[in-house]
């Protein structure tokens, strides 16, 4: 029971923290350049999109 709540804590905070890298990048980060801000913006996609795939893997795992 400790571990699924452990778990679902850090799909949450993966996905908050990729969320809020992309604004950070989008709106804060004006000095870099246009390829370095879009290499930092598709780890923010590529970190949101793990914590979907896991919370999806854990629903289906309490469904059956």
């Amino acid at each position: 029971m400790w571990q699924r709540g452990l778990n679902w804590s850090a799909i949450i905070l993966v996905g908050i923290f990729g969320l809020m890298w992309i604004g950070v990048v989008i709106y804060a980060d004006q000095t870099s350049s246009v390829w370095v801000r879009a290499a930092q913006v598709l780890f923010g996609i590529l970190l949101s999109g793990w914590a979907v795939l896991k919370a999806i893997v854990m629903v289906r795992d309490q469904e059956g």
